[in-house]
């Protein structure tokens, strides 16, 4: 590998404000990674870092984030911003959609979800720099690493840690972290100028309001709890009693595919089977704006092929195209295939209920369904602030996952509560007892 040259002199550097947990910035490492809470300058010294390396040599920077709407959500605004606060505005062009400097320097900003022209950009690129990591599917770390292979490329990543099996966090904080790799913990103690902020009175009144909150927002921890999250005390009864870790499948018994059925926004699977009283879950999968072949040749690949498809009641609508029901595809494609009745109103909370009732009798494969988790940990009530008052579900990113896992669990209780339905009343002394 070419060595690589994008070291700083020591004058930019003792003229630039860039704190001193940041400097490494300026090292040759093939990784670099910052996580920590907020006010810590992440983002602004990697902006800042980025721009002083692009206007001393021609540098190909792509500045990518998990979901990117609009480049309204990209960091191109804070890039130009140092351009300008550096006064190197006359040595770069800011253009509608990239960022280019005189002397052969270009900033891309893009989003890595289900997005082939995010790996197109990548190519033949110097650095790579993931913000808000923390959002990073295990899918785009894995199409990441790769694509970066210019000798001397490097790889940014800074992110504010919300789960310990967040893909980011088990790859550089896991047991066996990256070769070559500048892995730091950056707080608002490594800003110098964090006292000079308003963020010192946000910081210290979190602390005096709601500590564990805090610990995650400033401190940098894990996330103990979504506000408002409806399986956060179940999943951690669930890891603590060592039900979240390797689970195997049963080769003598059938599997199943609970979906949540997306049409313009995510489709998510899980993949259970049901061993007596145990539910033991395989597998998760989401996408979003996928056709159908695409989640059949993942179930197939996967040693899915003979699942039974539980669907929920949308199953059965009809395409406004080919006029055959979602349910009617997936038979087409050599699936058994069950359709859950619309629950009717409440269903969500009917799902949320019944997921809650057999959380203790749940055992999830961890390696596997990491994504799945995460949806079940962030799935929470959505609150009117001025009233006080709940308002159901939040329908977000974490609902599609937590849907289809409710509905896995209504699928499950179903049977037990048609045996209820169908067994006699019996005729007591005083009478016929229900």
């Amino acid at each position: 590998m070419a060595a690589r040259s994008n070291t700083a002199s020591p004058s930019v550097l003792s003229e630039v404000k860039v704190p001193a947990a940041f400097r490494g910035l300026f090292e040759p490492h093939r990784y670099k990674a910052f996580y920590g809470g907020r006010g810590s300058a992440k983002s602004h010294s990697f902006a800042t870092a980025l721009v002083i390396m692009a206007a001393q040599r021609p540098l190909r920077v792509v500045c990518a984030r998990e979901i990117q709407n609009s480049l309204r959500d990209s960091v191109k605004q804070l890039v130009e911003d140092k351009i300008t606060t550096l006064g190197l505005g006359p040595r770069f062009d800011c253009q509608d959609k990239v960022t280019k400097g005189l002397n052969g320097s270009q900033f891309t900003y893009v989003g890595m979800w289900r997005n082939p022209d995010a790996i197109k950009s990548m190519e033949g690129a110097d650095i790579f720099w993931g913000e808000e990591a923390s959002a990073f599917s295990e899918r785009s770390l894995k199409i990441i690493r790769p694509t970066m292979r210019k000798p001397g490329s490097e790889l940014w990543f800074s992110w504010n840690p919300e789960f310990e099996h967040d893909p980011v966090d088990a790859f550089f904080r896991g047991d066996n972290p990256p070769p070559d790799a500048l892995i730091r913990a950056v707080s608002w103690s490594d800003n110098p100028w964090f006292a000079d902020t308003p963020l010192q009175a946000e910081m210290e009144f979190d602390y005096a309001t709601d500590r564990a909150r805090a610990e995650h927002v400033w401190g940098g921890g894990y996330v103990t709890a979504v506000d408002g999250a409806y399986f956060a005390h179940q999943l951690a009864a669930a890891r603590a009693a060592g039900r979240i870790g390797p689970v195997a499948a049963d080769p003598l018994l059938s599997c199943r595919a609970f979906w949540d059925l997306g049409v313009n926004d995510s489709t998510s699977i899980w993949i259970a089977q049901f061993v007596g009283r145990e539910i033991r879950v395989l597998d998760y999968k989401e996408g979003q704006g996928q056709p159908l072949a695409f989640y059949v040749d993942w179930m197939r690949a996967a040693g899915y092929g003979n699942a039974l498809c539980v669907l929920p009641h949308d199953g059965a609508r009809r395409d406004n195209v080919t006029a055959l029901r979602f349910e009617d595809h997936l038979r087409d494609a050599g699936f058994s295939v069950e359709t859950v009745p619309n629950q009717g109103k409440g269903a969500a909370m009917q799902r949320i209920q019944a997921a809650r009732r057999l959380f203790p009798s749940i055992w999830f494969n961890e390696e596997t369904c990491r994504d799945g988790l995460k949806t079940l940990a962030a799935y929470h009530e959505r609150v009117d602030d001025k009233r006080n008052v709940g308002l159901g579900p939040e329908h977000d990113w974490a609902s599609h996952g937590a849907d289809a896992f409710g509905l896995m669990c209504i699928a499950y209780e179903a049977p037990q509560e048609a045996r209820k339905a169908r067994q006699p009343a019996y005729q007591g002394a005083g009478g016929w007892m229900g």
